[in-house]
């Protein structure tokens, strides 16, 4: 489905969660968070009824984000169930890897196509310090497991923050190179303003507005047509067709801010 500006939209990102496991700097305040109630977080039932009808819409890819989606209980059922929907050609995963040595595996088994790292150093103090308390080494034997388990393409998403990472890009574009991954450069942005997000710094991400061509949908059941704008959508669940459409055919020619959400409500 095309929206008004003559984007064809046909990725749906979705938060399965507001939780995680870690507490990255570029992501959460150093005051912490507060989490949702479990009752306001869509089932795996609802989810895959928005991808049913999503996918009708044209929907063709969908990536599982959180929070961290790994921490969500049965996260591999959500995705067997996904796998069998008709016309849904991608389903990928963005994820921290503190949980990916143990569950690479289902996950390749479950249908899952792809998986994306975050991945911002490879100094193991360094990577404490961003994540504020994080252990690299559960990333790496991650990222072995990953292989092993018969992933490809996979990608490390390395979030670019002066003055703190700017010598570790050519460290990891290196360990891309030397594990046959793909490395995605992301300039550190500010929800609170898409203008204030230029950068100098050669990265793949954020997209260009005119690029875009992506929906999203929180854990608590809002569909957002842009990252960088308050405009929600209730999903009705008497015409989720209907409150897709909407979302596409309200997304904004340029994101401006979001002030109402977090990274970690959103999955970026």
């Amino acid at each position: 489905m095309f929206d008004r500006f003559n984007r064809k939209i046909n990725y749906l990102r979705i938060s399965v969660t507001d939780r995680c496991n870690l507490r990255c700097i570029y992501c959460m305040p150093p005051h912490g968070v507060i989490l949702k109630n479990r009752n306001r977080i869509l089932s795996y039932e609802e989810i895959v009824l928005i991808v049913r009808e999503a996918v009708k819409c044209e929907i063709t890819k969908v990536r599982l984000t959180g929070g961290e989606p790994l921490v969500r209980k049965d996260i591999c059922q959500l995705i067997r169930d996904l796998r069998v929907i008709k016309g849904l050609k991608e389903i990928t995963l963005t994820t921290n890897g503190i949980l990916l040595e143990s569950m690479a595996d289902e996950l390749k088994n479950s249908g899952l196509d792809r998986i994306n790292i975050s991945l911002d150093t490879l100094d193991p103090e360094k990577y404490r310090k961003i994540t504020r308390g994080g252990d690299l080494g559960r990333v790496l034997k991650g990222i072995e497991a990953v292989q092993k388990a018969g992933f490809t393409r996979t990608k490390l998403n390395m979030v670019l923050i002066p003055g703190l990472n700017d010598e570790d890009v050519n460290k990891i574009k290196d360990f891309c190179w030397e594990n046959a991954l793909v490395l995605q450069r992301i300039n550190h942005y500010s929800l609170n303003s898409r203008k204030n997000n230029q950068s100098d710094a050669e990265a793949e991400r954020p997209l260009p507005c005119d690029f875009c061509n992506r929906i999203r949908l929180t854990a608590d059941g809002k569909l957002k047509p842009c990252l960088f704008s308050d405009q929600e959508i209730d999903v009705d669940f008497e015409d989720i067709a209907g409150s897709l459409r909407k979302a596409i055919l309200n997304k904004p020619e340029e994101g401006q801010s979001c002030t109402i959400r977090g990274n970690w409500e959103i999955g970026g």
